[in-house]
């Protein structure tokens, strides 16, 4: 059962992440999908959880209790992106229909659409929320990136591009990042039509953008490229500091990672339907897991016939990450494989 953290789980996490991540498996998993989920995000202040659906279907899902809280469909536009606003029960959402390139802002509460942001010709493929006000920013494969506020329709501004963007906000709002062509441009978030005030290298792979994240304390950050590479670089100085290597996915898939709440490991989907896990400090690989529940998550000679990447978020301060293909999965440590660890020290 999912469930807040126990006392214990607590006290052992600062000395056993390592030993956590080897034991983690799943709490509790929903199979009541009938497409692969395309993206979720955890709220940042409560226990909420979102999901978008290839099924045409964004659903909320409570984390403490482990329950659906609500299901709505969207069949005209279909949704492929979603993110939480500050408040847990207002979402922002992409198209999936290949003719309305619209973002949407919902109430799931009341299931009612507050305000539509167009401006896009393309399919959306990176969304990010800007933690200390209204704004996020939004990238296409029309090749922009345009700014908003969730108060006005048009949008505040555009950048453009010269390939698929990638595109994140650092964890105070002040700083965002935009990758494309084995680059990462780092903006002010006040000065952003100034051009961008540093360009970092990525070590020559110029491989299509995935995903770009900061770490919560913003000294890190991570670029995932549709070849299978992870990269992890200083954010103040730009040096690369570890590469990690999966299965390259398609051209039509996203390739996440995401920081453990403390930024010491990075948790990645892969090109082979599994996620791995990596030591920062080390660089080493330190756990990995199959993705589908049946016929065992612990058979390791059972090879997953799924070669799309999973969905992948770390819980925010919490001994928990989410993972989402044809299932939703809550990843939780094992404590009694801890007890024994702890019996052996």
């Amino acid at each position: 059962m999912v469930g807040p953290q126990s006392e214990r789980e607590e006290k052992v996490s600062l000395e056993l992440t390592e030993e956590i991540l080897q034991s983690m498996e799943i709490g509790m998993v929903f199979k009541d999908y009938s497409g692969r989920i395309s993206s979720m995000d955890i709220h940042r202040t409560s226990n909420y959880l979102v999901t978008a659906s290839e099924d045409e279907s964004i659903r909320l899902y409570d984390v403490s209790s482990a329950t659906c809280l609500k299901t709505i469909n969207s069949k005209k536009y279909g949704v492929d992106l979603v993110c939480f606003t500050s408040h847990p029960t207002t979402v922002i959402y992409s198209s999936k229909n290949g003719w309305d390139e619209s973002l949407r802002l919902l109430s799931l509460h009341d299931n009612k659409y507050l305000r539509y942001f167009k401006g896009h010709h393309d399919r959306v493929v990176s969304l990010s929320l800007c933690s200390r006000n209204e704004c996020f920013i939004s990238g296409s494969l029309d090749r922009t990136v345009l700014l908003w506020d969730q108060r006005a329709e048009k949008c505040q501004g555009l950048l453009r591009v010269q390939g698929r963007p990638a595109i994140s906000y650092d964890d105070q709002g002040l700083v965002f990042a935009i990758a494309f062509g084995g680059y990462i441009r780092m903006f002010d978030a006040r000065k952003y039509e100034k051009g961008p005030f540093e360009i970092f290298s990525v070590g020559g792979d110029l491989s299509n953008a995935n995903v770009v994240k900061f770490s919560n304390d913003g000294r890190l950050m991570l670029l995932t490229t549709m070849d299978g590479h992870i990269h992890v670089l200083d954010s103040f100085r730009g040096t690369l500091l570890s590469t990690y290597n999966v299965k390259p996915v398609s051209s039509n898939c996203t390739l996440e990672a995401s920081f453990s709440p403390e930024g010491m490991f990075v948790i990645s989907g892969s090109g082979d339907g599994r996620a791995y896990a990596w030591s920062v400090r080390s660089g080493k690989e330190v756990a990995s897991w199959m993705m589908n529940s049946e016929p065992s998550v612990l058979n390791w000679n059972w090879m997953s016939t799924d070669t799309e990447p999973p969905v992948i978020k770390w819980a925010p301060g919490s001994l928990m990450f989410v993972t989402g293909s044809t299932e939703l999965s809550f990843w939780i440590p094992d404590l009694s494989k801890l007890a024994a660890y702890v019996g052996r020290k």
